[in-house]
């Protein structure tokens, strides 16, 4: 369902809506237009997008925006959640932190709204299937990042270069991340700068300023992205604040970037729901990954019910499996 449905050529004979691309159109555009247009009507999507059709975006252009997937009066209640904290949290320590950007963590200890986020269901039916090589996923950092008038650009960068810096193989996904437009996104504000396709450049690659678009979104949209693809702040031109909240998934084989169970104080876990809290880690993230004392689920210590539980394959099991698990599994019962 597009203008003219001629895909015969190299590109889709008249810009196709962002709203209306069928997945076969979609998969065609955005493989066939040049970068350099800069015109990138398909990486927009609406609200009620399928899981299907954002990752279909996500796995080609490394990113993807969902336009104003929450109302502003969840960003309103997030910011008043938040605010009590800004005046204690320091400006980074370096240019590439940002001198004149703030980073505020401990978001699902903070704020309640921000759990919501955290668990949202196409935001994690997106996760689910960039990350599938994983037997699970976790919580990798929550925090919200504010950008002051004047701050120049980041360095552009891959995510995963929290992990020492390995080289990671191109076609294995670690990590899905988010950025939640807390304000409005504009390229004046310091919107993030993104160069598309370029998440199998490798480590290390080097792009310039012309190579970036701008994620430009509205207040409540949510920008999606790979660990892999290259991305970094844009310069705050404006006299106004940009803020997002960076909240982000990962395998639950690596160390989290932000240390999930003493962020969140456990008289506090202790009150979150249990879908949450093995998001946040609190189970093994596959076999025999995390379990505490004598071979036992990590929950034990949120419920303290006095029961044992053994972990084991079983629980890897009940997780989503690769080829090479499954076949591990096999006869184990």
């Amino acid at each position: 369902m597009i203008a003219r449905q001629s895909i015969q050529g190299s590109i889709v004979d008249s810009e196709p809506s962002k709203h209306l691309l069928t997945e076969a159109a979609l998969a065609v555009y955005v493989r066939r237009t040049p970068i350099s247009e800069k015109t990138m009507a398909a990486d927009h999507l609406p609200a009620t997008a399928s899981i299907e059709d954002a990752v279909t975006i996500l796995r080609d252009l490394g990113y993807v925006i969902i336009d104003e997937l929450v109302p502003p009066e969840v960003m309103d209640k997030i910011q008043q959640e938040v605010d009590p904290y800004m005046p204690e949290v320091l400006f980074g320590n370096d240019n590439f932190l940002g001198k004149q950007t703030k980073r505020v963590g401990s978001l699902i200890a903070r704020s309640p709204t921000c759990r919501d986020l955290v668990m949202n269901q196409l935001v994690l039916g997106i996760t689910s299937k960039l990350l599938e090589r994983a037997s699970s996923y976790q919580v990798h950092l929550t925090q919200l990042i504010e950008l002051a008038p004047g701050s120049p650009a980041q360095k552009l960068h891959q995510d995963e270069l929290v992990w020492d810096m390995y080289d990671f193989p191109t076609d294995y996904h670690l990590q899905c991340n988010t950025l939640w437009a807390m304000t409005d996104y504009t390229e004046e504000m310091g919107a993030t700068r993104i160069v598309p396709r370029s998440q199998e450049a490798g480590k290390l690659a080097k792009f310039s300023f012309e190579d970036t678009i701008p994620a430009v979104m509205k207040r409540g949209s949510v920008l999606i992205y790979t660990g892999k693809v290259y991305h970094g702040a844009g310069e705050n031109k404006s006299n106004r604040i940009r803020q997002a909240l960076n909240l982000t998934y990962c395998v639950g084989w690596v160390r989290q970037e932000e240390n999930q169970y003493l962020s969140c104080p456990i008289e506090v876990a202790r009150t979150l729901p249990e879908d949450l809290l093995k998001l946040m880690g609190y189970r093994t993230g596959s076999f025999a990954l995390g379990y505490i004392r004598d071979f036992e689920d990590p929950m034990v210590a949120i419920r303290d019910d006095g029961e044992k539980r053994i972990v084991g394959t079983l629980e890897v099991k009940n997780m989503v499996q690769s080829e090479a698990t499954s076949t591990f599994l096999e006869g184990i019962n």
